[in-house]
């Protein structure tokens, strides 16, 4: 029977599967990671806005980075926690279509703001003296409002293309709501919804991939002919930054071959793990790489815990 997408109240999730009493301690597991993933953000969030010595370029996209992994993890978590509890796997269509907002806002935003620090590196190593210039903090904020905005409007796009959708069923075969997988249920041709996803996808992808690449062969050129001291300070500011963009890409190709081929072969536990592996490690593993390796960033982090304690 045809069913468009104003009957469709709810759809479900088929991924899930009854784990029994172990619900519980999935739920202490997810609740824990949740808190720790919000603290260690929020920490930071909280300790470059209040430091005034915080308040360069490199911090202030650091700021941008966290507040992200915030709403993405946010998007997926309250949520989870619900579903690890509840025994019918059932979410309202206005939720549904809220999640696949704030999950896709987070994935683009992510990727768009380590690129941005990428360049960010390349100017500060390879064009020091035109640095303070060229990357002033008000050219910062602006360059950071610019990015949410236009990749707000973008995912706002991608949902005015979705809700209208007619829609043939409502089993969506993964543990949260996806973009793709509401597509697939619809009754008529969606290449209108194919070719925009193909094309945003694109340039969220590809645009953000050329500027790291640009950015990095520029400052592998300038490590190769400059000084001890130069390729030190490339080290020490671009390990951090090339970890976190290998843990995002890593998760978030994996996200994107699941969702367009199949891999029934694949353990369920693999799968769901593999699929929320991009909205839980990135979130947990930047604030301790940041925070470990910036040595401003680590004082800071000691002296308000400090001077809470007190």
């Amino acid at each position: 029977m045809m069913i468009n997408s104003t009957q469709v109240s709810y759809f479900t999730l088929s991924a899930y599967f009854d784990t029994g009493l172990f619900k519980y301690l999935c739920f202490m597991i997810v609740m824990s990671l949740y808190v720790l993933i919000v603290g260690s953000n929020l920490l930071l969030v909280v300790v470059i806005c209040m430091n005034r010595s915080l308040h360069e370029p490199m911090y202030l996209f650091l700021c941008s980075l966290f507040v992200n992994e915030l709403v993405g993890s946010s998007g997926l978590f309250p949520f989870l926690l619900v579903q690890i509890l509840s025994d019918i796997h059932t979410v309202s269509a206005p939720l549904c279509f809220l999640q696949i907002f704030s999950v896709y806002s987070y994935g683009s935003l992510e990727l768009v703001n380590l690129a941005v620090m990428s360049y960010d590196r390349y100017l500060a190593i390879c064009c020091p003296l035109q640095y303070n210039t060229r990357m002033t903090n008000k050219k910062v904020a602006t360059l950071i409002a610019v990015t949410w905005l236009l990749l707000f409007i973008e995912n706002g796009l991608t949902l005015t293309l979705i809700v209208p959708l007619q829609l043939c069923g409502n089993i969506i075969d993964k543990v949260y709501c996806d973009n793709y997988s509401v597509v697939k249920l619809a009754c008529y041709n969606t290449s209108v919804n194919n070719v925009y996803g193909l094309v945003a996808t694109s340039l969220v992808i590809f645009g953000p991939l050329t500027l790291i690449l640009f950015s990095y062969v520029r400052i592998l050129r300038v490590c190769f002919s400059g000084s001890k001291q130069t390729r030190q300070k490339a080290v020490s500011t671009c390990t951090p930054h090339l970890a976190s963009l290998l843990n995002f890409s890593f998760g978030a190709f994996f996200e994107i071959l699941q969702s367009r081929f199949d891999m029934n072969g694949v353990p369920n536990m693999l799968r769901i793990f593999l699929s929320i592996y991009f909205l839980t490690c990135p979130p947990l593993f930047n604030p301790l790489m940041y925070g470990l390796n910036l040595s401003k960033i680590r004082v800071s982090c000691k002296n308000l815990i400090s001077n809470v304690g007190s």
